[in-house]
């Protein structure tokens, strides 16, 4: 027998509005250091299935907050976050209201400290709404699986990417990154940010080297997807995850967080590869510091 719940005024049991709002014309303020629009943004954590607000960190992490406001004096001073002007900080900024992280209330997570009454309360919440969308079929928790084959050993499903002389991880193969970019039908552009007819990046071996403070790591070269060769602009448009469209169009709002995580060798060791990926030494567009190329059939 499941526990009466009842729904908060407006929204179906899951969380989801009854009326559908209508579609408003949304733009960018100028000022603005987020291109993001807020209305895009709220996604499903994969974990427990409940509503979450994705936001940029002031570091360039995206991070996901409950997406409702609570009191401060029922959240830790360690987990109270404000937002201003569509970016997260990590702090409190004096107000009797903030924001908190998913991580502590997701039910699908041990929580990592003991909580407040209030906040076990909304987990406990939480953990309800997971249990009714498993029942009824309406979720399904999503497990992270690392490739074991030969095929995506050779070309890495997050690949290491250098910009403007830093190292991020992608989150999906350098062909499949797609431009963030709003069309004028308030879609997300199709478009890739490899162009063909654009400079691209080159495979290269680059020693990994662990950050300031941190342990030095015993493991050889990692291929790295350099973009540092190309103009400034192109490596602008990199960043911002743009195809060449509208990386001429800079009043076009994003609709997603871009694909960049910054790089650390000690968190992202398990997708560090040691060698190139086959099609960068078919086309031979390697540095002397690339692994031997392939020998021919029937040699050894």
């Amino acid at each position: 027998m499941h526990p009466r719940h009842t729904a908060e005024p407006g929204r179906h049991w899951d969380g989801t509005p009854t009326t559908r709002r209508p579609l408003r014309s949304l733009r960018v303020a100028a000022d603005s250091p987020s291109r993001l629009l807020r209305t895009a943004q709220p996604a499903p954590c994969r974990a427990c299935g409940n509503r979450t607000d994705w936001y940029t960190s002031p570091h360039g992490r995206p991070i996901g907050l409950h997406p409702q406001e609570l009191p401060s004096a029922a959240v830790p001073a360690a987990c109270r976050w404000h937002v201003a002007s569509g970016v997260a900080y990590p702090s409190h900024d004096g107000s009797a209201w903030c924001r908190i992280p998913h991580t502590p209330l997701c039910p699908a997570d041990n929580a990592p400290k003991p909580l407040t009454p209030r906040l076990n309360e909304l987990r406990r919440r939480l953990a309800l709404r997971t249990r009714r969308l498993l029942d009824t079929g309406a979720f399904t928790p999503v497990a992270e699986s690392e490739p074991t084959s030969q095929a995506a050993v050779c070309r890495p499903a997050r690949p290491v990417v250098q910009i403007l002389y830093g190292c991020y991880l992608a989150t999906c193969p350098i062909d499949a990154i797609q431009c963030v970019a709003q069309t004028r039908r308030r879609h997300r552009c199709t478009n890739s940010v490899l162009d063909p007819d654009d400079p691209s990046g080159i495979w290269r071996l680059m020693a990994t080297t662990a950050r300031h403070g941190q342990l030095a790591l015993t493991a050889r070269d990692m291929a790295v997807y350099d973009l540092t060769h190309l103009p400034y602009d192109t490596q602008i448009r990199w960043r911002t995850q743009r195809c060449t469209t509208h990386a001429a169009a800079p009043a076009a709002a994003d609709l997603t967080l871009t694909a960049w995580e910054p790089f650390d060798p000690l968190l992202h060791h398990a997708h560090i590869h040691h060698r190139l990926p086959d099609t960068a030494r078919r086309t031979g567009r390697t540095n002397s510091r690339t692994c031997p190329a392939r020998p021919a059939r029937g040699q050894a």
